[in-house]
């Protein structure tokens, strides 16, 4: 199967809420409105229309979806320019299939083209390391909340580009919008 990799387009948005709202039905650690986060990050100064990307398959069907969006990494008055990965997903047909990996892999590599020097997750220890995300505390960057350390993970898309940041990571409004609901 062939699968194309490339900017999620104005018009698919309720197709890609669709197949995100799908990938994360039975997730045991999801609460199932990754969707609307996803939604709320497009309303948002957070977002760069260029870093939300699909997957398609050759009948040009959404069977993926990947955002990065901004966030900051704070110390007193330091401040530091970020990402979030958050969510990547695969429609469950599609799963185990490497389409994840493409999806990541091409949005790390389109952020490093764009300029962005670093990607934080909050995300499973054993599949994003491949990837050369490392737990974050190795710069002391922290979350905002209470977290284990070997979920929540840093990567330096340029050499060194967190050796002088440290702090706690500031995400957008958008993902903290769930919590008021």
């Amino acid at each position: 199967m062939e699968i194309i990799i490339r900017q999620e387009r104005i018009e698919e948005y309720n197709k890609t809420e669709d197949v995100i709202m799908n990938a994360f039905l039975n997730e045991e650690y999801s609460d199932q409105k990754e969707h609307l986060l996803v939604s709320r990050i497009r309303k948002s100064d957070a977002f760069i229309p260029e870093l939300s990307l699909v997957a398609v398959d050759q009948n040009n069907e959404i069977i993926g979806h990947i955002l990065l969006s901004k966030i900051t990494i704070v110390n007193d008055d330091n401040i530091a320019n970020s990402l979030a990965l958050a969510p990547v997903c695969v429609s469950p047909a599609h799963q185990k299939k490497g389409i994840g990996s493409k999806l990541i892999n091409d949005a790390l590599k389109l952020a490093k083209v764009l300029g962005h020097h670093s990607v934080i997750v909050l995300g499973h220890q054993d599949y994003y390391p491949k990837f050369g995300f490392k737990q974050a505390n190795l710069w002391n960057i922290r979350a905002p909340f209470e977290v284990p350390a070997e979920i929540f993970m840093a990567l330096e898309l340029s050499e060194n580009s967190l050796e002088n940041v440290q702090g706690v990571v500031q995400y957008s409004k958008p993902f903290w919008s769930k919590f008021d609901s």
